[in-house]
């Protein structure tokens, strides 16, 4: 999707990654809710977790969670702890159209998060 802002981050026409593949990018997050608030996207375009398809998007968020333990262990968050959440939809909290993984750590996460 040409207009799409985290299409653009991913085929590196704008920001800054702190992780690329094949399949996904990955790079921080503009307005941080912890010390380490990084966003996983695939470099396919999916709005949303609801509009994942059995096969070749499966094996695909299964590669964004190993990217995600990954950079956590690159972050130093792996050890005491991190979150991965994902957002469907405008009620839970979705506000760009790209399905996207936030990976969260570097201090104590409260439970429910929302």
């Amino acid at each position: 999707m040409v207009d799409c802002v985290f299409c653009k981050v991913a085929r590196g026409e704008t920001g800054k990654l702190v992780y690329e593949d094949d399949q996904v990018a990955a790079f921080d997050d503009l307005h941080p809710r912890a010390p380490v608030h990084v966003l996983i996207v695939p470099k396919k375009h999916i709005e949303k977790l609801a509009d994942v398809q059995d096969g070749e998007d499966a094996c695909l968020v299964g590669h964004i969670l190993v990217v995600a333990n990954r950079i956590a262990k690159e972050r130093g968050i792996a050890e005491d702890g991190y979150r991965v959440v994902v957002n469907n939809g405008p009620g839970a909290g979705q506000s760009v159209w790209h399905l996207h993984f936030h990976l969260l750590g570097g201090r104590v996460l409260g439970w429910p998060p929302g």
